[in-house]
């Protein structure tokens, strides 16, 4: 198992400036300033995080940056606000035709790990930085998490449904211990590595699901 500090992520590289002139348009340079933004804010977290630490990281001048963001909190919800509207959609996407609610749930934890294999800088500020928003950019961020958090569960929902337990399940801890292993992955698994994002999801999927239709344990002595 790769490991590492805890509050470390493994290596991800800096992007690159766009360098043809004729694909530099207003869309590509705010790209990537939310790309440096978010490497800034998974390194050294949101508080600590700088407006003229995240010019530099995106090598440009501090007044350039202001010419894109006014904010650094405007930076933070409109990189978590994408990644939501992202995962959201792409889940939705995917789950057209898909009835079997183990297959859906399968879906679920592969388009998850999939995305966030080539977004861990995302991950770990997404896991970490909703509560530095606040007030409507905090409303909207967590209405769209909300989305997706429901959806998950409405799968989870089925899958005991389909098959009860032989112990009382709440159903919200039950999503939430799932959210729980699949957003800490960025302190241990290295996507680069050995072990793929196939596998993962794979073996993720298998263990949630003996947990939540496995017979009561037996109780300690």
């Amino acid at each position: 198992m790769d490991s590492q500090r805890a509050d470390q992520m493994f290596d991800v590289p800096l992007p690159e400036a766009p360098t043809d002139a004729s694909s530099d348009t207003y869309e590509t340079r705010r790209d990537h300033i939310l790309r440096s933004a978010t490497l800034v804010f998974a390194q050294h977290g949101y508080e600590k995080a700088s407006m003229r630490a995240i010019a530099k990281a995106a090598d440009m001048s501090l007044a350039g940056l202001y010419h894109y963001f006014d904010r650094k909190e405007q930076l933070l919800f409109v990189m978590q606000f994408r990644v939501f509207s992202s995962l959201l959609a792409s889940l939705q996407e995917r789950l057209v035709g898909v009835e079997e609610p183990r297959d859906r749930l399968c879906t679920m934890i592969r388009a998850h790990i999939t995305y966030f294999a080539e977004h861990m800088a995302e991950l770990k500020v997404c896991s970490h930085e909703l509560d530095s928003l606040e007030g409507e950019t905090y409303e909207q961020a967590r209405e769209i998490r909300l989305a997706y958090y429901t959806l998950t569960r409405e799968i989870i929902a089925m899958i005991i449904k389909e098959n009860p337990p032989e112990y009382p399940l709440d159903i919200h801890v039950a999503t939430m211990s799932l959210f729980g292993t699949l957003n800490w992955l960025y302190r241990w698994w290295n996507p680069t590595g050995p072990t793929s994002p196939k596998a993962i999801a794979t073996q993720i999927t298998n263990q949630f699901l003996a947990g939540i239709c496995a017979p009561a344990a037996s109780h300690a002595h």
